[in-house]
């Protein structure tokens, strides 16, 4: 049971799914990953810093035009592909009318570097040999034209528009995990009160990045050395940066029945808060406060959280956690890595593939944390606590 929604809200089904990542393609491919507690990790490429590659994917499947795909940079070619996954997923693929009037919700980082230029400059700066107008020279021509659009946050927008006709309205917004929790609250909010009817909602990220790992390095956030799933890093903490890319068709009931589409799960509320985590427990007050506006009856249930295996938030989440002892859950971070702003919504994809199938997949997690759940579930909570800042849930619950 959940608490009622305002007078005249829209119920709102997701009817599209769209995922890749290091454990594959599709949705059928990342259940039978989750059931067999596979794991991608690469521990050489970057050591000692630990990935989740991407899988291998043939991106002619969803991006044909090479040019396309010469003029993104991976995060944007991930992305698309995870968008046209959902797409066909939702059954609109090609469908001019229906994506000439879908609106589009991104969440995206900052863009890549290109290193090779950036090394050049701070070389010849240490070395001494760094004339005035020395910067402005060497970015002036030593960039390729493209990088500037692979660097645009909201190129991963206008090139799914580009590739797959999506024109409705276009949203982007960044701040890492947060930015996709406030995207699903937002195409949630918006179709439950009629102002749309249909949404593309998701994000990519490209996990294998060296300057993405060096960035994290100087907050010492990065898992080093030895690969261990989420709630065993206590000794080591840290994330694995991993590459995904997660979008989800939402659409209203009423939208979706008239087009004949079937519903994996609906999205029932999504919640979001900032604690200012200046003093220990800030995550776990912040946690605790949301935990009621889901509406959810009873002590026992499901969850899928996104915790990264940094610390401190990740303790602070697991006391949290243990407040509700009984919910069966399950972190993502260990199988798919820490994927930032798609982090979130993967945890509403996989908790709506749930649903649709009937069960929970089972857990890979040496602690006890989590346990295994052999009902069907009927809902299941989402939880993403942001490795830096942000906090949100959300509820997703089987269509009746």
């Amino acid at each position: 049971m959940t608490e009622p929604k305002s007078a005249g809200a829209k119920e709102v089904w997701i009817t599209g799914i769209g995922i890749v990542s290091s454990l594959g393609e599709g949705l059928d491919a990342h259940w039978d990953a989750l059931n067999a507690r596979k794991i991608n990790v690469d521990d050489k490429r970057f050591a000692p810093y630990i990935v989740h590659p991407l899988a291998p994917v043939t991106f002619d499947a969803q991006i044909p035009k090479k040019g396309d795909q010469r003029q993104m940079e991976a995060w944007q070619r991930i992305g698309t592909y995870a968008a046209g996954l959902a797409l066909d997923s939702a059954g609109i693929k090609g469908d001019k009318e229906i994506l000439g009037r879908t609106d589009m919700i991104v969440a995206a980082g900052g863009g890549e570097r290109d290193l090779a230029v950036d090394l050049a400059i701070m070389t010849a700066d240490a070395k001494g040999n760094s004339s005035p107008g020395f910067l402005n020279e060497r970015l002036m021509n030593d960039l390729r034209p493209t990088l500037f659009l692979a660097q645009l946050s909201n190129l991963l927008a206008g090139n799914i528009a580009i590739v797959h006709g999506v024109c409705g309205t276009s949203r982007t917004f960044m701040g890492e995990e947060a930015a996709s929790i406030d995207a699903a609250r937002i195409a949630l909010a918006r179709i439950e009160s009629g102002q749309s009817e249909i949404a593309l909602v998701g994000a990519a990220h490209n996990g294998e990045r060296s300057d993405l790992l060096v960035l994290y390095e100087f907050g010492d956030f990065n898992l080093k050395e030895k690969y261990a799933p989420v709630w065993q890093r206590e000794g080591g903490s840290g994330f694995a940066l991993g590459s995904a890319g997660c979008f989800l068709v939402l659409e209203s009931r009423e939208h979706a029945e008239a087009r004949g589409a079937k519903p994996y799960a609906k999205l029932t509320k999504v919640v979001a808060d900032l604690a200012q985590r200046k003093q220990p427990g800030a995550v776990t007050k912040s946690l605790e406060a949301l935990w009621p506006k889901l509406g959810i009856a009873g002590d026992s249930g499901n969850l899928i959280t996104g915790a990264t295996g940094a610390e401190p938030v990740t303790s602070e989440e697991k006391a949290f956690l243990r407040q509700h002892p009984g919910f069966a859950v399950r972190a993502t971070g260990t199988m798919f890595g820490h994927t930032l702003e798609t982090q979130f919504p993967l945890g509403l994809a996989l908790a709506a593939l749930s649903l649709s199938r009937g069960a929970l997949f089972p857990p890979h997690d040496p602690t006890g944390l989590e346990v295994e759940k052999a009902d069907a579930p009927d809902q299941i909570v989402v939880v993403g606590a942001g490795h830096w800042q942000g906090e949100g849930m959300a509820l997703v619950e089987a269509v009746k």
